[in-house]
């Protein structure tokens, strides 16, 4: 089958059909679907018909896929496995959560950001499935900034002094601006990663910023000229002419590449209606259907995290 793309924005976005992605697909169709995110960034696939199983399997086309926190033996789990993330607002019991650190958790998730920046290997895809989602006109959608576009667009006195640049990010750190109670003493205590914050994508060679929320520092910089820096960029990728939003509906799959983009989830009212997402995350520089690493790092980041934002405590509470 041929995959058919139609553009969101000139240079960032697509809707895309012709694939049935319950389906295994050939070589072929993985070398189109991974064209398409390498020239669009993001790639929306509506009405899939896909259940978890279908959906694990269709990312392991991209690579090894990162996995949640162990969790001890006899604990329950609210999805069918660890490859699956969960990117709702429900407890357990398939329910809103009511638990307050669960819901200061995912308030970062309003906040523009590129998922993993805070482990040392990066998240290429992150692979979105909407299983339940909030009516019409009550929000909850996704938004995505053109990181590659908003690069090319940035003054050359800009570039040439951002070019070395090492960002230092923390998870903490973002749940820490979206208003959870951590102390910036006890955020340098924990995990943090370091990236470049200019790169160059590998899969179209084009010279891309990765900085967003997780971003705490940059190395070397005072800390107040390296937040607003920070700041600045932000600022700058997520212009409108830069951005779009995807309003979900049941079924749609979003893929988008984290090297290439940010993202930010819509307000809607957390409290009154369930949005029961579920996501994949696909490890950088990894081959295709590479089962296991060896490593396991959001299980040794989650069990140092902070008792304000403990999602693993938060989700003891809902058992």
């Amino acid at each position: 089958m041929s995959l058919i793309c139609e553009p969101i924005l000139p240079n960032f976005g697509a809707v895309c059909s012709g694939l049935d992605l319950t389906q295994p697909l050939s070589p072929e169709e993985v070398t189109q679907v991974t064209d398409a995110m390498d020239r669009y960034g993001v790639t929306v696939w509506r009405n899939t018909g896909m259940n978890d199983e279908q959906h694990v399997e269709f990312s392991r086309n991209f690579g090894y896929l990162e996995r949640v926190p162990k969790r001890p033996d006899g604990q329950k789990m609210r999805l069918s496995c660890r490859e699956l993330f969960d990117a709702s607002n429900l407890n357990l019991e398939g329910e809103i959560t009511r638990d307050p650190a669960a819901i200061e958790y995912r308030k970062g998730d309003r906040l523009w950001h590129t998922d993993s920046a805070f482990l040392e290997k990066r998240t290429s895809y992150s692979i979105l499935l909407a299983h339940e989602v909030p009516p019409p006109g009550a929000g909850g959608e996704t938004w995505f900034a053109d990181a590659r576009t908003a690069y090319d667009d940035l003054p050359q006195e800009t570039k040439d002094r951002i070019e070395d640049l090492v960002g230092v990010n923390s998870l903490w750190w973002s749940r820490k601006q979206a208003g959870a109670d951590v102390a910036e003493e006890e955020i340098y205590e924990r995990p943090m990663a370091r990236h470049r914050i200019v790169h160059t994508h590998a899969g179209s060679g084009r010279k891309s910023l990765f900085i967003a929320a997780h971003t705490m520092d940059i190395e070397g910089m005072d800390k107040a000229e390296g937040r607003q820096l920070i700041a600045d960029l932000i600022a700058h990728v997520t212009q409108p002419k830069y951005t779009f939003s995807h309003n979900w509906q049941v079924g749609d799959l979003v893929i988008w590449d984290n090297l290439a983009t940010m993202h930010r989830g819509g307000d809607y009212d957390y409290n009154a209606h369930k949005r029961d997402m579920r996501r994949t995350t696909v490890r950088e520089g990894t081959e295709p259907h590479l089962m296991e690493t060896g490593d396991d790092p959001y299980t040794a980041l989650f069990a140092r995290s902070p008792r304000s934002v403990d999602i693993n405590a938060a989700r003891d509470a809902g058992r």
